[in-house]
């Protein structure tokens, strides 16, 4: 496999975010369900080039814990 850029891929798929317009995002990681040629699934992963294993471990777990529900966003009511 090679490196390829995602972000018109992500687009075709319609992945927002609930941002706002003075929000700055400074790190990304993105997870990737691919159905490969020969019918098989796997799974990749895509990350900013500033993203250490510590920030993609901190951002996977926190992601984790946010699809569970313990986390919510300041200032969400």
């Amino acid at each position: 496999m090679a490196d390829h850029r995602i972000g018109q891929t992500v687009d075709a798929l319609g992945v927002t975010a609930d941002l706002d317009d003075e929000d700055m995002v400074t790190d990304c990681i993105v997870l990737l369900k691919v159905l490969q040629a020969d019918g098989t699934i796997a799974m990749s992963i895509g990350t900013t080039d500033s993203t250490d294993w510590i920030n993609q471990k901190g951002l996977l777990h926190s992601a984790l814990e946010l699809t569970e529900g313990h986390y919510r966003a300041v200032g969400d009511d």
